[in-house]
């Protein structure tokens, strides 16, 4: 099983165990499993935040540096 798989499970049972009935508890367990899947993700290497929030892993600064040669 993969942190991806993992992550999504952990949401989903923590989502039913903290709202379980009715629409709200949907809701809830929605965004709680997708919660779970984005963090599983990022913990296999499948989500690269830095492209998400327009930063760049090696430049954390907003400076870039090209090497000419």
């Amino acid at each position: 099983m993969t942190s991806t798989q993992i992550g999504l499970l952990t949401g989903l049972v923590l989502g039913l165990a903290a709202a379980f009935g009715g629409f709200d508890a949907f809701l809830i367990v929605l965004v709680l499993g997708t919660v779970g899947l984005l963090v599983g993700r990022y913990l296999d290497g499948r989500l690269d935040l830095a492209r998400l929030t327009g930063h760049d892993r090696d430049d954390f600064h907003g400076h870039h540096d090209h090497h000419v040669r």
